[in-house]
């Protein structure tokens, strides 16, 4: 039971958190390039972001969506 433990916590050091270790040893070598990492994903996420309210202005212009006032009767 105990080598099971032992080998979570490996999994999750060695393993899955290698990325960020690399990162971090990265930042103390050069700041600007560990930042550049972070602004590469806030830059896809605001692309998503973009693409998400298109996509929710094509369906509210097309009008497909049911509007209706059916969920409770005190609304």
């Amino acid at each position: 039971m105990k080598d099971l433990f032992y080998a979570i916590r490996d999994l999750f050091v060695d393993v899955l958190f290698a990325p960020f270790d690399a990162l971090r040893a990265l930042e103390l070598d050069n700041w600007w390039l560990a930042n550049t990492a972070s602004w590469i994903f806030v830059i896809i996420g605001f692309v998503a972001m973009l693409y998400w309210i298109k996509q929710l202005k094509l369906f509210n212009d097309n009008n497909e969506e049911d509007k209706s006032i059916s969920s409770h009767s005190f609304l």
